[in-house]
């Protein structure tokens, strides 16, 4: 005979498999929590979050349904999907979002689909970490950001500010090195940072809707520049590396001293021993590198709201927001004030005063492409 608990379990891997799972007479208490995450992701949430959670809410059930390469859609699927039953006052067949934009699908925060977050229907909601904030119609209860990371033998007072982490870079050739702007985020929001620097370090300036051919050739040489002046001090007289992890590989071996890197890769790497314990991180303070948050939403139609939002309240729990920062080395979605305050003192180099942000699309291409012509031309895309 087949059990609730394997009826809820097939659900999961039938949805890694792009088959969505078919409430049943059992569902009057699960909530379906669908997730597009790496599997570092849902694997904490599956091994950790879920389990707390359904022990604090026992008449509640947490069924996670993982939507990588579901039909090549993902979790946009899904939502087109959910749209479609709130126009047609139907069960969208699902709870909870977990990583998904509320800008998504187009006119549906106009449309009613996603609830409104305040504190009327989630307590907790006013210690919510208000950069990462949005709109109210997206929950932000994880970060990350990209850091400095460097060897405390090596470097005995961190740069903090962007002139200082050029001048450290000048004068010790072939200590630092980032990766190319196409192969990873860690070395793309350095070059993001370095056009952050050269129009007044002010990222409002980039928007989706304000790209043009002119404003790219305007706004970007001047990160060119900077970029092209400090290549020669780079390690092996201006490498780039092919990803973020090579990149950290390089600082682990003692190749070179400094590098950026992603929060919660760094954090873990350092967690797992991957990263030697004289690794240490830092935020510039003038304006930091870009990062940013996972969004939560819900539905309005979702058959199980209540629960939805009893979820929601519990990631924004003391527990679990501890948790995102120790287990999975993300950054909290609350503010930073909410935590212990040991771990407010063992992460104060990194937490951030501000996290900017850049715009996909025609910014990032031509941000791409500007990087290959003008700072690193003899390099292969390939």
């Amino acid at each position: 005979m087949i059990n609730r608990r394997q009826l809820l379990v097939s659900g999961a891997a039938l949805g890694a498999l792009g088959v969505l799972p078919v409430r049943s007479a059992f569902a009057a208490d699960r909530i379906d929590v669908f997730t597009s995450s790496d599997s570092n992701v849902s694997d904490w949430i599956a091994n950790s979050v879920k389990p707390a959670f359904e022990a604090a809410n026992p008449d509640l059930t947490i069924n996670i349904v993982i939507t990588r390469g579901a039909g090549g859609g993902g979790l946009a699927a899904i939502a087109d999907r959910a749209f479609a039953a709130f126009q047609q006052k139907a069960d969208p067949q699902v709870d909870f979002f977990e990583g998904f934009n509320e800008l998504n699908p187009k006119g549906a925060i106009e449309a009613g689909l996603w609830t409104k977050f305040d504190e009327s229907n989630l307590p907790s909601y006013g210690k919510v970490n208000k950069l990462g904030i949005e709109t109210a119609y997206g929950l932000p209860y994880r970060g990350s950001q990209v850091l400095l990371a460097y060897d405390s033998t090596k470097v005995k007072e961190a740069p903090t500010t962007w002139e200082a982490l050029t001048a450290w870079i000048k004068a010790n050739p072939g200590q630092f090195i980032y990766n190319r702007p196409d192969k990873g985020g860690s070395g793309q929001n350095f070059v993001k940072r370095a056009i952050h620097e050269a129009n007044g370090r002010d990222p409002s300036l980039f928007t989706v809707a304000n790209f043009s051919k002119e404003s790219a050739d305007k706004m970007l040489p001047g990160a060119w520049k900077i970029l092209s002046d400090l290549a020669p001090s780079l390690y092996d007289n201006g490498a780039y590396t092919a990803g973020n992890t090579p990149t950290l590989q390089l600082l682990a071996n003692g190749a070179v001293s400094m590098v950026p890197a992603w929060s919660d890769q760094a954090l873990q790497g350092l967690a797992q021993g991957v990263l030697p314990p004289t690794i240490k991180l830092v935020q510039l303070q003038d304006l930091a590198l870009c990062g940013g948050f996972t969004h939560v939403t819900i539905p309005t139609n979702a058959a199980h709201q209540a629960g939805a939002l009893k979820f929601a309240e519990f990631l924004l729990s003391e527990a679990v927001q501890t948790s995102v920062l120790k287990d999975l080395g993300g950054f909290p979605g609350v503010d930073w004030s909410n935590l212990p305050a040991d771990l407010r003192t063992q992460y104060a180099d990194v937490i951030p005063a501000s996290i900017p942000t850049f715009p996909s699309g025609d910014w990032e291409t031509a941000m791409v492409d500007g990087w290959y012509r003008n700072v690193a031309p003899n390099v292969n895309r390939g």
